[in-house]
């Protein structure tokens, strides 16, 4: 096996473990019981991970960037929610595990978004992709649907702690390496399979 692939690997191994074991001290309950909103100039976007299918593994999300300078938006475990503040117009979101998964955006201020955090059977642990809960009333899994209100009712607020940007600036390397090993999978998705994984800016509420 090839040195720079073995390095992968562990860091790979690395992140599940410290995610795995140490989620109650990364995220946190917030302080307030006030409910994030969408600003004047900014778009909010909720994360929320309301399956308990692979509750042991973590979900850590990003807004990615093209230079590289990816934000951390925090880790979604099960049953929770993180909301994330973002600037108006296009967005590339990842989530990272044993896998990296993204969702296109395309986000109006003043708006708020929901994305599905999503579990599936992975190698070693579950895996996640992130998919786009749509503002369509005949949307099976939409914003106006009974499963919708379900998720929103069952998802708690978390935040993220003291230690999370800690944990984020000594696993940058591993992450990064993630985004790398699997955004070309993403790029060479067809279009229409890119439109089913986008969020629409009419999407939002």
């Amino acid at each position: 096996m090839p040195f720079s692939t073995f390095s992968r690997l562990l860091g790979t191994l690395f992140i599940l473990l410290v995610l795995g074991g140490c989620q109650s001290s990364l995220m946190v309950a917030p302080t307030t019981e006030v409910e994030p909103k969408a600003t004047a100039d900014k778009a909010l976007v909720v994360f929320m991970r309301p399956s308990s299918l692979g509750g042991a593994v973590q979900s850590s999300v990003y807004d990615t960037r093209a230079e590289g300078n990816d934000v951390f938006a925090g880790v979604v475990s099960s049953k929770s929610k993180v909301a994330y503040l973002a600037e108006p117009g296009e967005h590339l979101f990842m989530v990272v595990s044993e896998n990296a998964d993204f969702l296109a955006a395309n986000l109006e201020a003043g708006k708020r978004y929901y994305v599905l955090v999503a579990p599936r059977m992975g190698v070693w642990r579950a895996r996640f992709s992130l998919l786009p809960i749509r503002n369509d009333a005949s949307a099976k899994e939409g914003l106006q649907s009974k499963q919708f209100r379900n998720w929103d009712e069952s998802t708690e607020w978390m935040v993220i702690g003291p230690k999370a940007n800690n944990w984020y600036q000594d696993n940058i390397d591993s992450i990064r390496a993630r985004k790398l090993d699997y955004l070309p999978k993403w790029q060479n998705k067809s279009a229409a399979d890119k439109a089913e994984r986008t969020l629409r800016s009419v999407d939002g509420l």
